[in-house]
């Protein structure tokens, strides 16, 4: 092989890897945004990210920017979603603050403000369309609603390295959090997450089955479950 054709071999190959892998966002300023204004329990400092609430946009622009593809592997495509979800959701709620409450926020959910492209989408078309679509119940405990009853917010961003490790803190945090789900004996009050959106959790086993990979004390066959109520409350530190 002749430099000549060495180099249109090695000029195609980096074209073609660059085509691959350009268009594969850095997460890394959001990472930094949640390890500034959220502490380990989940709370955050609202009032702290309203100074850097151009860097948030910025973190959004660059999503927008960078929409998952047929080249992408599943957990970058969780990663982007997840942190996506989040961003969006803390974005919200800076550009209503202060509140009470997401739920004070008009049409919260529901409406189609999130840019990817050439078309803008919701919360819940994030969530319901996307996420919950991907076959991965454990985003329930990753995406974050903005309120003390929600999974909390971790001050970490997602990434296809650490996605699976996460989903798995994500996990074990919330299900043996008391403030958000209690087991005591034969007695088990869980989140209403696992009411609403039972049917995820119990695809292939009950929903007991499904608790008792993250508990810490399982759940016997006889087990009495109910569900506590929900506190909407903003999660702010």
């Amino acid at each position: 092989m002749n430099r000549k054709t060495i180099y249109i071999f090695l000029v195609l190959t980096v074209g073609f890897y660059g085509t691959l892998f350009a268009n594969k966002p850095d997460h890394s300023n959001w990472d930094k945004l949640l390890q500034t204004y959220v502490d380990d329990a989940g709370n955050v400092d609202y009032k702290g990210f309203l100074t850097e609430r151009e860097k948030l946009q910025d973190y959004l622009d660059l999503l927008e920017e960078t929409i998952p593809d047929a080249n992408w592997t599943q957990k970058e495509t969780l990663a982007y979603y997840i942190n996506l979800y989040n961003a969006a959701t803390v974005a919200l709620v800076l550009d209503h603050y202060p509140v009470q409450s997401i739920k004070e926020i008009p049409n919260r959910w529901k409406q189609k403000w999130i840019v990817l492209g050439d078309k803008t989408t919701s919360l819940n078309d994030i969530e319901h369309k996307i996420l919950r679509k991907m076959d991965e119940p454990r985003i329930h405990f990753a995406i974050n609603c903005a309120s003390y009853s929600c999974p909390k917010l971790l001050n970490q961003a997602f990434t296809s390295d650490n996605v699976e490790r996460l989903l798995d803190k994500a996990s074990v945090d919330f299900v043996n959090d008391p403030k958000r789900n209690r087991f005591e004996g034969d007695n088990a009050e869980l989140s209403q997450i696992f009411k609403w959106y039972r049917p995820d959790f119990t695809e292939n086993g009950s929903l007991r089955s499904y608790v008792n990979q993250f508990v810490e004390n399982p759940l016997g066959k006889a087990a009495k479950i109910s569900f506590m109520d929900y506190d909407w409350r903003l999660n702010e530190k």
